[in-house]
């Protein structure tokens, strides 16, 4: 007879979603679908606003990565009134990023994903988190992580406003400029971040890297897919989080297509499926053969290890040392070892630092022209950041008055929609066996899915814009005597 698992809610991620396994008779796999169960409407509700409300509205989507929607908000704005922000404009912003980006990954790897290394993919439940982590490192590297967190936050806070919900990009600009003042601590938040990053890159070596079984788990056939890859470049094909083209690789590393932003819509196709809300796009020139690997499968990648991938390095010479060591111990490039992911992550935390770091450093930040006043009249506006989940799109339409007609949002988890499905399959079918099943079993599945740091609140949207609903009403027994159903 076979058998469901549900695994609901999954955990360690931001919003909602469950995993579904069916086993056969044998107790084998024989699909395991990852759902996303929730809705998020912003897409339609943002139409009728004004378009320079769309950089406070966006972020909104999300409480973890409301900094990235800010961005590329602001990016969209500019493109939509034609209007090249000032240099120092531009350092404030990524400064600001850097930061988050910075903070995120820290957020990640110690509170969300670390557990599953740092206490053991197979510890009991209770053990599998931030305080399991704190029983490992020691209360000393904790205070560290805290530290940090919050050095890193008060340079969201004074430069973007707010740290939650930051406010301080205009279209052509920034609100405020650098003080001297200010400048001083972000040199030396920079300086923090830095050696903060480096000792765990040192943690992680120490703990995960020297550690035969971890290391056999991340370089086996488990967590492994040969995709795509996708992420921003600078001009010399480095990573950069703030702007540059988009570049995609194949499976096997070579340079598929390089395109700017305003081209996406010429590479980029979204589907959508009837079992969840999340929608999944594929790369146009290829197509959608369902989710499957390989060359001939328009699936791709984003985030961390995509963007090393698809990269010809890193810009900052630390986090370029480390970038060189991992290729070396994954084998070369492309890497297609998902649980990487966490590896590259901190490498991508070290660049952040540097680049924070190297972004207060420079003089010219201080300068106080920070802003250029739009005058063209509005039409169409496309913006992309790197999210620390992946490549971020903001596409907006206005009349005549800047007033939204239209939005399209590819969120950065959304790239990996297709991708954190096959590999939660994959992980299924090689991990459950003749019916056995622990705690410790379903967590190494959810493991497929943590590695790309999932937020799910950004990424749900549907095509029409609505929701179906199924309301049972019961009477005082339980048995149901009236459903209303809303298509």
């Amino acid at each position: 007879m076979a058998r469901r698992i549900t695994i609901d809610p999954i955990t360690r991620l931001e919003g909602h979603g469950k995993i579904e396994i069916f086993l056969d008779d044998k107790g084998d796999v024989s699909k395991a679908y990852f759902q996303v169960p929730e809705l998020r409407g912003f897409e339609k509700f943002s139409e009728g606003r004004m378009a320079e409300e769309m950089a406070r509205i966006t972020p909104k989507i999300c409480g973890v990565c409301p900094t990235a929607h800010h961005m590329a908000s602001g990016k969209a704005l500019d493109d939509l009134y034609k209007v090249e922000p000032p240099p120092a404009a531009k350092k404030i912003r990524e400064l600001i990023n850097s930061a988050f980006m910075a903070e995120d990954h820290t957020l990640h790897f110690f509170f969300l994903g670390g557990p599953d290394f740092i206490v053991g993919p197979q510890a009991p439940a209770a053990d599998r988190n931030i305080l399991g982590v704190i029983q490992k490192v020691g209360l000393d590297a904790a205070k560290q992580v805290i530290g940090i967190r919050k050095k890193l936050r008060n340079v969201i806070t004074k430069q973007g406003g707010r740290v939650i919900h930051p406010v301080c990009n205009l279209p052509g600009g920034v609100s405020k400029g650098v003080t001297k003042e200010d400048r001083q601590e972000y040199i030396q938040t920079g300086r923090d971040a830095v050696e903060f990053a480096k000792f765990t890159l040192k943690a992680f070596e120490d703990i995960v890297l020297k550690n035969k079984e971890y290391v056999d788990v991340i370089v086996g056939d488990i967590y492994k897919h040969e995709t795509y890859y996708m992420g921003l470049v600078d001009k010399s094909n480095k990573v950069n989080f703030y702007d540059g083209d988009i570049r995609v690789v194949d499976p096997e590393g070579k340079e598929f297509v390089k395109f700017k932003a305003q081209e996406y819509l010429d590479h980029i196709e979204e589907r959508v499926e009837p079992w969840s809300y999340i929608k999944f796009p594929y790369l146009k020139a290829v197509g959608w053969k369902g989710f499957v690997d390989g060359k001939d499968s328009g699936v791709y990648r984003v985030a961390p290890l995509a963007r090393l991938n698809v990269s010809d390095g890193m810009a900052t010479p630390l986090a370029q040392a480390e970038y060189e060591k991992m290729y070396d111990v994954l084998g070369g490039k492309p890497a297609h070892n998902t649980l990487a992911y966490h590896w590259a992550r901190l490498i991508e935390l070290l660049y952040a630092a540097e680049r924070l770091l190297e972004l207060a450093q420079d003089e010219e930040i201080l300068d106080p022209d920070v802003r250029n006043i739009p005058t063209a009249i509005p039409d169409e506006g496309i913006g992309v950041v790197e999210a620390p989940r992946g490549t971020l799109y903001h596409h907006y339409k206005t009349d005549e008055k800047g007033i939204i007609t239209e939005v399209n949002l590819i969120v950065a988890t959304l790239n990996n929609s297709a991708a954190m499905c096959m590999s939660i399959e994959r992980a299924a079918k090689a991990l459950i066996k003749g019916g056995k099943v622990s705690d410790g079993l379903l967590n190494m599945v959810e493991m497929a899915f943590r590695a790309y740091d999932p937020c799910l609140a950004c990424a749900t949207h549907s095509l029409p814009g609505q929701m179906p609903l199924e309301v049972n009403i019961r009477n005082p027994e339980g048995d149901v005597t009236k459903t209303l159903r809303r298509e």
